[in-house]
């Protein structure tokens, strides 16, 4: 950019002292060309190159073939006998063409400067720990298990759990928060975060090209290749428009000149028509808006796959939520514990052996309050089944835990609890050797900005918030009265929820989408299956993350509300920089055309050009700031 404007700065320079010349020395027509042709060649020689590129590679219809052309024509059309030299215009009119280049350039710089905090994420080094020494190596020769220290003022370069340490970590590349998050040993790091302050040593969990950042970075950079609707519209436009405009305006010059004989006025305004009715301010900023509408949204900790996304953001009517770790915390507790023949202490402890291989966040529970560890018991043929619970043999018994589905299965009829009615939990069964042993309320925590989220949606005019769970139905409903949610669905297994989510996709009113937000991996199918899917990505699985559209970083569900915001407003200074360069442009044509803009005729052209694609391109940048 810094050469385009020296060059600029250059051109303007001789522009003057051409004027200069010209009007000093009484010369022919052929020396002027001459003289004009210096600041010419300076300021176009890389336009008329991609002209000639196009032309050669027989697709030569666009903005600098049309620029070429005009400018081209203004410099021969004052050797047509009776016609006016137009010199100085056809290197005034190629100067500010590639001011509005420079324009251009300073806009995608701030769009890619949005996200460039987040490509700064990808770590270039880790220190690797091999036999108690230190050594640095690239992050890609790192293998799951190997332990590496992280230095205060370093980036973490592999995802991993800190075995020795403590620290506080900057998440603000990942997350868009600037408050920094304690972490101590058993804690799990990403790859992107900043280590503030301690020396940590971590234990890598995930291969450098499966980290955190190695994926944000993909997903920013793959982001460009999904042109939304809007841009597809424009680039197939531009594909007719610009042609059309070519004949046109040999039709213009030709076809007039016949009646009248007036063949320098007509190709004057032929010329004038090809500037003003280049496409550049709708082939530049709608584009441009969209990049920055994602730069931005990158900058929040939003991170939405690719420009169609936005479109579809902008016009959700209804988001359907998984409820746990999606609008609540995922965190469970022990609530009660109600035996029916051994002690709780007895009925904790077999329920936690069971459960010690799974990472679902009852079975962490279930672990967390049992005070003896899984290693005092024999654990032999585990058995989990999805959406009931979990068998196995503990110590010879035959043991059963989970829902009151696995339980009807077994052929255990359960008696009501009178107590769990004051718990809003979910009730963990217990079975052993096919008898009732007991259950367990364990209950989980709605996110504190949940109801903010759910208020927001409601406020932008979202127009149905639902709730699907595989958990108990007084549980969802407890959840749902306290989110004001209009609907919920419990006790639904995976499968059951694709099937809500395609029975409201086929009910949604004509014009609106359906969102899925989700955090499990029994997510992944809804994720895929909805019209854009939400993943809550800090704590969210690989396949969740992978499955869905838009990513939150932070797991905030007060994010969805803002994503559709941030779309929103993108889609506006689309469509307005599309509006705006169409009228200026067709009331310049037709002005044009009808000979009403006079000796000023070219002056216009070049703001209908040059002028409308600079206002366009600023406008486009306010997608950037939210």
């Amino acid at each position: 950019m810094k050469r385009k404007l020296i060059r600029i700065i250059v051109t303007a320079l001789l522009l003057v002292a051409a004027w200069g010349v010209s009007e000093l020395w009484q010369l022919a027509v052929w020396q002027q060309l001459i003289v004009f042709l210096v600041p010419y060649v300076v300021i176009s020689y890389d336009v008329l190159g991609e002209a000639w590129e196009g032309i050669m590679e027989r697709d030569p219809f666009n903005e600098d073939f049309l620029m070429s052309v005009a400018t081209i024509g203004a410099l021969l059309i004052g050797f047509i006998p009776g016609a006016e030299t137009q010199f100085p215009e056809a290197v005034f009119v190629m100067l500010f063409f590639q001011v509005g280049e420079v324009f251009e350039d300073y806009a995608e710089d701030k769009s890619r400067d949005s996200i460039s905090e987040l490509m700064n994420i990808r770590p270039d080094k880790a220190n690797l720990e091999t036999n108690g020494n230190i050594e640095v190596v690239d992050p890609s020769m790192v293998r799951v298990g190997d332990i590496i220290m992280v230095k205060p003022g370093e980036i973490v370069p592999l995802d991993g759990v800190v075995v020795d340490g403590v620290s506080s970590l900057n998440t603000v590349a990942l997350t868009g928060e600037s408050v920094p998050r304690e972490i101590a040993v058993g804690g799990e790091v990403l790859s992107g975060c900043v280590n503030i302050s301690g020396v940590l040593k971590v234990k890598v969990k995930k291969l450098f090209g499966e980290s955190t950042a190695s994926k944000i970075i993909n997903l920013v950079e793959q982001a460009g290749e999904r042109k939304s609707k809007s841009e597809n519209f424009i680039r197939r436009f531009a594909h007719v428009y610009t042609p059309i405009v070519v004949f046109a305006a040999i039709a213009l010059a030709v076809i007039p000149s016949l009646i009248t004989g007036d063949v320098a006025l007509w190709v004057y305004r032929a010329l004038t028509f090809l500037v003003v009715s280049c496409p550049c301010a709708l082939v530049i900023s709608v584009p441009l808006t969209f990049f920055g509408g994602i730069g931005g949204a990158s900058r929040n900790g939003i991170l939405i796959k690719g420009a169609n996304y936005m479109d579809t953001l902008a016009k959700i009517g209804t988001v359907v939520f998984d409820k746990t770790g999606t609008l609540t915390k995922g965190v469970f507790a022990v609530d009660a514990v109600h035996p029916e023949e051994y002690d709780e202490k007895k009925l904790l402890s077999i329920a936690a052996a069971v459960e010690q291989y799974s990472t679902h966040p009852i079975a962490v529970a279930l672990r967390e309050a049992s005070a003896v560890e899984a290693a005092n018991s024999k654990i032999e043929n585990v058995e989990e089944i999805a959406g009931h619970g979990v068998k196995a043999v503990v110590d010879g018994k035959q043991v059963s835990v989970g829902n009151e589905k696995l339980m009807n299965s077994l052929g255990i009829t359960l008696n009501a609890c009178e107590e769990c009615k004051h718990h809003a939990g979910t009730v963990v069964h217990v079975a052993i050797d096919d008898m009732y042993a007991g259950h367990i309320v364990i209950s989980d925590q709605i996110k504190s900005d949940s109801k903010e989220a759910i208020s927001a949606l409601k406020k932008l005019g979202v127009e149905k918030t639902v709730m699907l769970t595989g958990d108990q139905q007084r549980v969802a409903e407890h959840v749902a009265k306290q989110l004001q949610l209009d609907e919920y669905y419990a006790q639904l297994l995976p499968a059951d929820k694709v099937s809500k989510v395609e029975q409201m996709l086929s009910a949604k009113p004509s014009g609106t989408h359906l969102a899925f937000v989700g955090d499990g991996i029994n997510d992944a199918p809804v994720l895929a299956r909805a019209d854009v899917g939400i993943a809550m990505g800090a704590l969210g699985s690989d396949a969740a993350i992978e499955a869905a559209d838009v990513v939150l970083m932070d797991d905030k569900p007060s994010k969805i509300a803002q994503a559709i915001r941030i779309a929103r407003k993108t889609i506006l200074i689309a469509k307005e920089n599309v509006w705006f360069a169409i009228i200026v442009k067709v009331a310049i044509l037709l002005f044009t055309a009808a000979g009403l803009l006079g000796s000023l005729a070219m002056a216009i052209a070049v703001f209908g050009d040059v002028g409308v694609m600079v206002l366009c391109v600023l406008n486009a940048t306010r997608a950037l700031k939210y």
